[in-house]
């Protein structure tokens, strides 16, 4: 063999070797890794394997809703659209960040330089717009651009706008209470945030959850309240109107089942949308009915007379000298707004009697006096949880002085609030118990569970049964002729209540203002079997002052709509003391009125109504503010033409409309002076008394604390 010959068959020979040498190792090396993999190193590489594939996903609950009593919505979680981005993807596909700006800017009325530093950011996620509507969110997917994407999450949305605004309060855009029921109940509205395991194919899509599978494990629990939507609905719109009427700055009504406890409705004006609140401000969003503390004024003294009579130091039969200058305190004189004489018990509150009532706590003495309140509720928080209430102040007995000792018993030196004041009044018309206030009426959670029932709960056996019923009587009068709070009689319905009118505190100057007052009433009816308390507060009324001109009115609506709405059976006929009902003909007078300038039309005494429908007032010769409060208290809505007073109407009055039908009026320049309108009892049928006719036949104000 050839050298050449030699050195290829080595050549070969050594190129067999390797090749021998490798396919038997790697075989082993194969086998060595698959044992380090599969043997030595599976767990580590398990979890790692799980750990990519499998994440834990932050579950966002969705907020419970929130009902009245009867299951009416009144809060709602519902899906909205979101617009986001993803900032790493836009800049991968090549998408040019300042022209994507610029574009979702001026489709979605955002704010350019924010939106481009947000997407300039190396994040995966930012957001565009939340709460989007629904042609911005098509608007920008058919921009196509890279990176953006639109999903669903919750929204709280609110179907009654404004009503019970302040009750239900507001959640933010993260579905967290800010106010009300949502913050009262966040914990229980929101659910439990948790975190259940997923698993995410290879674009981090979730493709499977045991958990995600309930879709109960997350949701917020329900909750019904106490509050009647349709009476809230009365409230509010009363409130709104005398409010207006009256130029009050402010006003506030709560409506309570005494019996119970519960808040069946709460209303302040002015108030705010639900669904726009981050455009509301602070006087819309103060619930005033909880967090405003006033002077009651009058709608003390049954209070105190209560615990005369339960202590003995006054009886039924008593005589109280009220004659002017019968009391002294450190030289200066108690007075009432005329000379009332000697009266009794009773009539100390039903003529509201300051002289009386002073000399009636002081036969208390201020121990007594002091804890005679404080049993009725005043000094104390209510208790109905809502965020911010406030206990009004009542300062201990040791450091009155003696005008303190004298004045507090017709509320003077003391506060108190609307939802307090209602509470209290309560006691009288559930047999002298105080109750605890209720809003929440049930708790659920998702599958339908309940979670928290509350049940009345008595605070405190303030008086005797008699006592209360002996006070009743008295306040019935008061809605009696001859009381302070005709303006609240109901026909059919015997009303027991307090008026209150007291002068503001001048924080700049001391000492109270001499032009800004806080007009109460506070009652309940039928008097002889309680159905609704009602507590109606007007805060610096410009048009009148005195409780029974301007709060009594409202009362008297509210409860009346109330308590048909409730099916409550008016009476009609005077079966004992306390049904003291006002049915009074027509006097000549009020005929006089209706057929005022001329007008032939009979007064419509028998005119029968269907559902729905109202009598038009004769509005001739009326001035355009009267007008108007007569027109809306009709039920009507009024447009008005021109200066002065009503000249022309159309429809004509005594015309059977519906109610909401268009009344327009034509104004001319004034004509000389009419006649003062009579009493609003001679008109109950035909024309409801308004607040601001009550003002042309005011006497002359009182001092402070001093009902009209």
């Amino acid at each position: 063999m050839s050298q050449p010959e030699a050195r290829f068959q080595r050549h070969v020979q050594i190129r067999t070797a390797v090749l021998c040498a490798l396919v038997a190792i790697l075989p082993l090396l194969v086998l060595r890794k698959a044992f380090d993999l599969q043997v030595v190193r599976a767990d580590q590489l398990k979890a790692q394997a799980e750990g990519q594939s499998r994440r834990k996903l932050s579950l966002s609950p969705q907020r419970g809703a929130i009902y009245d009593r009867d299951g009416a919505e009144l809060a709602v979680s519902v899906d909205a659209e979101t617009i986001w981005a993803n900032p790493r993807q836009l800049r991968k596909s090549g998408g040019d960040v300042r022209d994507a700006a610029k574009k979702l800017a001026s489709l979605l009325q955002i704010d350019q330089a924010l939106l481009e530093r947000k997407l300039e950011s190396d994040r995966f996620f930012v957001w565009v717009k939340r709460r989007a509507s629904a042609g911005e969110s098509k608007a920008a997917q058919a921009l196509k651009l890279p990176g953006i994407s639109v999903s669903k999450e919750a929204r709280r949305y609110y179907p009654n706008r404004e009503l019970a605004a302040h009750v239900l309060g507001h959640a933010d855009i993260d579905g967290r209470g800010i106010s009300g029921v949502e913050l009262m109940l966040d914990e229980k509205l929101r659910g439990a945030r948790m975190s259940a395991p997923v698993v995410r194919d290879a674009r981090g899509n979730v493709v499977y959850s045991e958990q995600l599978l309930d879709g109960l494990t997350t949701q917020g629990h329900d909750v019904t309240l106490t509050i009647d939507k349709t009476l809230q609905h009365f409230a509010e719109r009363e409130l709104e109107l005398a409010v207006r009427t009256a130029e009050a700055r402010a006003g506030s009504v709560v409506v309570i089942d005494p019996t119970r406890g519960e808040i069946l409705a709460l209303a302040n004006y002015p108030t705010f949308n639900l669904n726009d609140a981050q455009h509301a401000n602070d006087a819309q969003r103060r619930n005033r009915a909880i967090v405003e503390r006033f002077e009651p004024g009058s709608t003390t003294k049954p209070f105190v007379m209560a615990g005369a009579l339960a202590a003995g130091t006054v009886k039924l039969t008593d005589s109280i000298d009220c004659t002017p200058n019968s009391l002294v305190v450190d030289g200066r004189s108690i007075r009432d707004s005329h000379p009332l004489g000697m009266l009794s018990p009773s009539d100390v509150i039903s003529r509201s009697s300051n002289i009386g009532i002073s000399k009636v706590g002081n036969g208390l003495g201020r121990d007594r006096l002091h804890g005679v309140l404080q049993g009725f509720g005043f000094g104390m928080v209510p208790g109905s949880g809502l965020p911010g209430e406030v206990a009004g102040s009542l300062r201990p007995y040791q450091r009155w002085y003696a005008m303190d000792a004298a004045t507090i018993p017709f509320g003077q030196g003391m506060s108190t609030t609307t939802l307090q004041l209602a509470m209290s009044m309560s006691a009288f018309a559930n047999k002298g118990r105080l109750l605890d206030p209720l809003l929440v009426k049930r708790v659920v959670d998702a599958r339908g569970q309940s979670v928290e029932e509350p049940l009345p709960r008595v605070r405190k056996q303030v008086v005797s049964e008699r006592v209360a019923r002996a006070v009743t009587e008295m306040m019935v009068a008061t809605t009696a002729e001859g009381g302070t709070g005709t303006e609240a009689a109901i026909d059919g319905y015997p009303v027991a209540g307090k008026t209150g009118t007291a002068q503001k505190s001048d924080a700049e100057h001391g000492g109270y203002a001499k032009d800004k007052w806080v007009s109460s009433f506070v009652g309940f009816a039928p008097a002889n079997k309680p159905r609704l308390t009602i507590a109606v507060v007007l805060d610096e009324p410009m048009i009148a002052h005195q409780g029974g001109a301007v709060a009594a009115p409202v009362f008297r609506r509210v409860m009346e709509a109330s308590l048909r709405h409730l099916g409550v059976p008016a009476e009609r006929a005077q079966n004992n003391a306390v049904a003291l009902v006002r049915t009074q003909p027509a006097k000549p007078e009020a005929k006089a009125l209706w057929q005022l300038q001329g007008s032939e039309a009979p007064l419509p005494r028998d005119v029968k109504l269907a559902p729905g429908e109202t009598l038009v007032p004769n509005l001739v010769g009326r001035p355009a503010r009267l007008a108007l409060v007569q027109g809306r208290e009709a039920m009507l809505e009024v447009a008005l033409s021109g200066s002065g007073v009503v000249s022309g109407q159309q429809p004509a009055p005594g015309a059977v409309v519906q109610r909401g039908s268009v009344l327009s009026l034509q104004l001319s320049s004034p004509q000389p002076e009419l006649p003062a309108p009579p009493l609003a009892s001679d008109l109950a049928q035909v024309i409801p008394p308004p607040a601001a006719a009550a003002a042309e036949k005011l006497p002359t104000p009182p001092r402070r604390g001093q009902d009209g």
